[in-house]
């Protein structure tokens, strides 16, 4: 079994968590102005409003940034891994692991895509990879 450290639920996160229990990968909307903003947070940094929605995400896009972390490894994760700094194709930018491809073969630009997991039973993370292309 894989284990993971159970994030961190706020008010401000929850929808967020919960819907990636459900399989979807929400991203929080202001209201107001429409804006996108990942992570989530009480007030929009554009319009300073406090009023807030989720719009589901599709879940496609794009490495814009990785690395390999290596010293301290992760107690955790067996193995060389990748975080990933993916921007989504709704614009927004969301950290993850990128898994199911060899760290070597990970580029800037790299299509991807959300596949949903679940650690010690209970935990459900987001974690991207390669994109399959019709």
């Amino acid at each position: 079994m894989s284990v993971r450290l159970a994030p961190t639920v706020t008010p401000d996160t929850q929808f967020f968590w919960d819907g990636l229990r459900e399989g979807r990968l929400l991203i929080q909307r202001c209201v107001q102005c429409g804006r996108l903003r990942h992570p989530p947070r009480p007030m929009c940094p554009s319009c300073n409003s406090l009023a807030k929605d989720a719009v589901e995400a599709s879940g496609r896009g794009w490495v814009y940034s990785f690395v390999m972390p290596q010293h301290p490894p992760d107690p955790f994760i067996e193995g060389r891994y990748v975080v990933a700094l993916v921007e989504l194709e709704e614009g927004v930018r969301i950290v993850s692991n990128l898994r199911h491809v060899d760290p070597d073969d990970v580029t800037i630009g790299m299509a991807v895509e959300v596949a949903f997991e679940t650690f010690d039973g209970d935990v459900v993370l987001h974690q991207f990879r390669p994109a399959v292309l019709l």
